[in-house]
């Protein structure tokens, strides 16, 4: 098995978490359930604890525990993540604790003394019963993103359909004069909001194949340094910033192994919103070097910065900065996410610092070896 197989595989084991006030007994689920990651805690402020550092798949604990009980627990693992699948191991068959159990949301039940294959039973019950509602859960967020981008197209559209279409009024009634230079005014704004309807169009195709192709990757042999340049002429040129200067710090790295679109999609956005978000002057600062058997992009501006309530928000879907409030930014808050999405596919990270009036700094980490950190 070579090192890929090998982390892939690891990667998907399923873990397990036993809470327990009896080693006796948590030592017997591990030993039952060979093939899984088992972890064990002894009480249930232990068990939060573990549950908290993230990647538990299923719990089982045990009701009648010190300090906690397991009811008290079932109910605090809810409150943090309601999809997570509880299992609830009891010697009791009293009606109250399993109506109590069964109010708190628990998922399945197992008496004691504990049976072998009733527990791996349980387990593997317990796994597709996650698996299922981890897919209810996305489809009803891929419903809600559906509803937000439909609205988000119908609001970009509508303003510059509604300025065409008045003027396109006005000139069907002969309000228009070519000798008027508020008539050539307008022709010029219906010119720019047409612009812009092409811009539109453009990314949703754009972003539409990105969707369609999946998350695979087309790796070929890349040079950062040849990609860097040709970017960032065309987000210049796109921004109408003649006077932005552009300081390169390009060292000649050796090429990697890349999807020359997705990277090169993802380096673009960052890019352009390093102009975007610049002021009519400045200096954009590109710089490229290698650091630990790592490739480290940095593009950094002087510009009006984000506020930092927003960092956390930066890499969502359809979230979109707007330090003026007008609510006229341009483009669907999709750049920055497939950028995060494309960097990851790779293996990489995308880090953004800002602060208000002072500018932002993004960099973008990739390793030598994508397809081992993938």
């Amino acid at each position: 098995m070579d090192v890929v197989t090998k982390f892939q595989a690891e990667r998907n084991v399923k873990t397990i978490l036993v809470v327990d006030d009896e080693a006796v007994i948590r030592d017997l689920c591990a030993r039952a359930l060979k093939g899984y990651r088992v972890l064990q805690a002894a009480e249930g402020e232990e068990a939060l604890r573990l549950f908290e550092k993230g990647g538990i798949d299923v719990i089982l604990t045990d009701v009648m525990m010190p300090k906690m009980n397991g009811i008290d627990l079932l109910r605090r693992l809810k409150e943090l993540e309601p999809t997570i699948v509880v299992i609830v191991m009891t010697g009791y068959a009293e009606k109250d604790i399993i109506l109590n159990a069964l109010k708190a949301d628990a998922d399945d039940f197992i008496t004691k003394p504990l049976n072998i294959l009733q527990l791996k039973t349980a387990v593997d019950k317990a796994l597709d019963k996650k698996a299922l509602k981890e897919e209810i859960a996305n489809l009803k967020s891929m419903d809600r993103l559906k509803s937000n981008f439909l609205s988000l197209i119908s609001h970009k559209f509508r303003t510059p359909l509604t300025a065409i279409s008045l003027f396109l009024q006005n000139l069907a009634g002969g309000v228009y004069d070519p000798d008027d230079p508020e008539s050539r005014r307008n022709l010029e704004l219906i010119c720019g909001q047409s612009r812009y309807l092409e811009n539109l169009v453009a990314e949703l195709l754009v972003f539409s194949r990105f969707m369609a192709a999946g998350e695979g990757l087309h790796l070929e042999p890349c040079s950062l340094h040849d990609l860097v340049r040709p970017l960032v002429a065309a987000s210049k040129e796109a921004a109408a910033k003649p006077a932005i200067a552009v300081s390169f710090a390009l060292d000649p790295l050796p090429p990697l192994s890349l999807d020359r679109e997705k990277i090169s999609f993802a380096i673009g956005q960052v890019i352009d919103n390093a102009f975007k978000f610049s002021r009519e002057e400045g200096t954009v600062t590109v710089s490229l070097k290698e650091e630990g058997g790592e490739c480290r992009l940095t593009v950094e501006d002087a510009g009006i910065g984000i506020a930092k309530e927003e960092l956390p928000k930066i890499f969502e879907k359809f979230y979109q900065v707007d330090p003026e409030g007008t609510g006229q930014i341009r483009g669907f808050g999709l750049g920055l996410f497939y950028a995060r999405e494309f960097v990851k596919l790779h293996g990489g990270t995308i880090t953004l610092e800002s602060e208000p009036e002072k500018g932002t700094r993004v960099t973008i980490i990739l390793p030598r070896n994508p397809a081992t950190a993938s």
